[in-house]
């Protein structure tokens, strides 16, 4: 549109021609009309509005040149229809849209007379190669959609698998929630990792991170869940759980991989026991509004590096009274940076917590993670909020 109305600017002014009329016209009522088509459809109509682009671009042009005549050489411009056919249209369609160009270019080359010459063959050549080469395009992008759209299937399945949704209740009094963020292009699943087990000896949770991303943080990841969802069963006590997965990976990781993850354990005494092999702290958001991080006693080392363990991480207790929240996360909520390479600030942001649902105030709190970034995250992000509910009767959580 702007080259065609430089061109024009440059042409030998004709007062009230018919050239004039026409931009006027599609300048001022109906490009203005069809800009606010487009900005105000929603992502379900925009992919029938892209599908219409090439038909309303080749008449924009044929009026053009009705318009201005033969000596404007607006002809070629009836290739951009194939074109942006091939972006949004199957193969089908794209074909269609090249006859019709064909067709516009053909009407127009009788009409002024011009058909069989160089210009209007010229034209008709190119907008034959560009329908060529935009149904090539065109089933490039179908195929590319279909492989995605299996990719993302099986996505879905792994996730339902692996990160399989957790309880909307840990016991009658605790409200759980969960948020998982992939870093991972067109994926759900990566290389953090959580779960809820309700055992005989007591709610157990796990919360844990891979070094490393892609597939092979995700099959790491799958071991770990794998070994804490048995282990969490039949070990009495959380360190028994923690050796359990330490031998799994023992078998599977390679090299300096590693896992740093925290486990916890709910008993029902207003406290939980928590294990942190290298892992970021859980922050506890109290009844009274105050939040602090419950370090651990000790530092210990993340899973898979037992061998240069000196000794076991030491288990130790966090205070869980009613109306108190304990939210465990990844690295990659802390570490996440915005575009002036400030970090998230977790704790100042803990008032977004404080909701009546502790799944909408997750994801209240996701959301804000998001904003702060305002890219797709570097690393993936995982919490797992708990609320020790004052009133037990309290509607649960969705997962």
């Amino acid at each position: 549109m702007a080259r065609r109305e430089d061109r024009h600017g440059h042409s030998p002014p004709s007062p009230k021609s018919r050239l004039d009329v026409v931009m006027a016209v599609l300048g001022s009522t109906k490009t203005r009309a069809f800009l606010r088509l487009l900005t105000s459809v929603g992502a379900s109509r925009t992919q029938d509005t892209l599908r219409l682009l090439p038909f309303v671009v080749m008449a924009v042009v044929a009026l053009a040149d009705l318009g201005s005549g033969p000596e404007t050489g607006l002809l070629p411009l009836l290739a951009l229809g194939p074109a942006f056919a091939s972006v949004a249209c199957g193969l089908g369609r794209t074909t269609v849209v090249g006859i019709v160009a064909l067709a516009l270019c053909v009407a127009l080359g009788l009409h002024y007379q011009v058909l069989w010459s160089s210009r209007t063959n010229i034209t008709m050549m190119a907008i034959l190669g560009v329908t060529v080469a935009g149904v090539l395009a065109s089933a490039g992008r179908l195929r590319h959609e279909r492989q995605l759209a299996d990719v993302r299937s099986v996505a879905e399945a792994a996730q339902r698998v692996l990160l399989r949704p957790v309880p909307r209740r840990a016991g009658p009094e605790i409200g759980v929630a969960v948020s998982y963020t992939s870093a991972t292009a067109e994926a759900r699943i990566g290389g953090d990792l959580y779960d809820v087990v309700t055992t005989p000896h007591g709610v157990r949770i796990v919360v844990g991170d891979v070094q490393g991303k892609g597939l092979e943080a995700v099959e790491t990841a799958a071991v770990v869940l794998g070994a804490f969802r048995e282990a969490a069963h039949d070990e009495t006590g959380l360190l028994g759980v923690v050796t359990r997965l330490e031998n799994a990976l023992s078998r599977e990781l390679s090299g300096e991989q590693f896992v740093t993850a925290i486990l916890a354990e709910i008993t029902g005494d207003a406290s939980i026991t928590v294990v942190n092999c290298g892992h970021p702290p859980p922050m506890v958001l109290g009844a009274d509004g105050k939040q602090w991080f419950a370090e651990p006693p000790e530092e210990a080392l993340p899973l898979g590096m037992g061998v240069l363990r000196v000794s076991e991480p030491a288990p130790y207790r966090v205070p869980f009274e009613p109306g108190e929240q304990v939210l465990f996360y990844t690295d990659g909520v802390i570490e996440a940076r915005n575009g002036a390479g400030d970090f998230y600030p977790l704790e100042a942001r803990a008032h977004l917590l404080g909701g009546s649902d502790p799944q909408l105030a997750l994801d209240a709190l996701r959301a804000d993670l998001l904003r702060h970034v305002g890219r797709p995250l570097g690393d993936d992000a995982a919490m797992l909020l708990l609320r020790h509910r004052a009133d037990a009767s309290a509607p649960s959580a969705v997962s």
